[in-house]
């Protein structure tokens, strides 16, 4: 549906607009790339079912460009485009109307569980990962509004999934460098969920200490890493599901923005590594029928997301 259409059906939105210029231009930006690609996810993206992996270490929301410059393991880091500038993007194009009886999901990031019956998917396992540390927001302050599971929480519960299910794909989804940031600039951030989710509790967050908080969590989520995958065997692989943008601008309208916004695939966002970062025995794979989802509280799901800034 074209925006003048939208419009006219609802002419909330040009209030809305008036009032919020950045994001109404952001909106614009949105409508520009998905009438190009389509309206569910970046069909320029690649099929990360179709590459050569036993286990596929997804970071969320991590850019190319900083993980080439963070990454502590040897051998070239590929450039690749992602299906999405979100998690539900990238989750809708890659699982969408696919049976993968041969994968086990280990995730801190719950948009399969939000997505399930709409995605007609199919995998052999999925294996949900309990919250780690509470999130504050700007509107209400201190108040726990979801959780979010340290790298190291994912991990664990990858390596018990691979012990579990020798003979499966392995696919281990971590939320860092998602916000909200580890390391020593962390206690400087507070989150809205909204357009300005890196604003400080007290005044703006410079561009350069936010992106500073950014790089401390994915270094440390990297070095975690490091530590799990003796435990890991066969052929792994790191990438992510989409980028960040950390203060750039959007096109074709230069809007300045933060975070992921859903449709736009600039390379801030879409850009993504893929670097192989262990090769050992390879694993026999097979697939068998699906074990039952797991029975998880959809209240608790929303929770997650509103938490992350992807549910208002």
């Amino acid at each position: 549906m074209g925006l003048t259409t939208r419009i006219r059906r609802n002419p909330r939105l040009l209030l809305k607009g008036i009032r919020d210029v950045p994001a109404a231009f952001a909106e614009l930006n949105r409508l520009y790339h998905t009438k190009r690609s389509g309206p569910e996810y970046n069909r320029d993206g690649i099929d990360v079912f179709a590459e050569d992996w036993d286990n596929l270490i997804i970071l969320d929301a991590c850019r190319f460009d900083y993980f080439d410059e963070s990454t502590v393991f040897d051998g070239p880091v590929e450039r690749r485009v992602s299906r999405g500038s979100t998690s539900r993007e990238f989750i809708t194009g890659n699982f969408g109307n696919r049976k993968l009886h041969d994968v086990v999901y280990v995730s801190g990031n719950r948009w399969f569980l939000e997505l399930r019956e709409f995605l007609n998917a199919e995998i052999h396992a999925y294996r949900d990962v309990e919250r780690d540390f509470r999130v504050d927001r700007l509107d209400d302050s201190k108040s726990d509004v979801g959780y979010v599971p340290y790298p190291e929480t994912v991990l664990e519960s990858a390596i018990e999934a691979a012990e579990e299910f020798p003979d499966k794909r392995l696919i281990i989804h971590l939320m860092q460098p998602h916000k909200p940031y580890l390391g020593p600039k962390s206690d400087l951030f507070t989150y809205d969920g909204g357009l300005r989710s890196t604003m400080a509790a007290s005044g703006d967050v410079d561009i350069d200490t936010l992106r500073q908080a950014y790089r401390d969590t994915l270094e440390i989520t990297l070095d975690r890493v490091e530590s799990a995958l003796d435990s890991l065997d066969g052929r792994t692989v790191i990438t992510a599901d989409h980028g960040e943008l950390l203060g750039e601008r959007l096109r074709p309208i230069p809007v300045r923005w933060y975070g992921h916004k859903e449709g736009v695939y600039v390379p801030e966002l879409v850009d993504v590594p893929w670097q192989v970062v262990k090769e050992g025995p390879r694993r026999e794979i097979s697939a068998d029928p699906p074990e039952q989802m797991p029975d998880v509280d959809e209240e608790t799901v929303e929770d997650t997301l509103r938490a992350l800034g992807y549910v208002p």
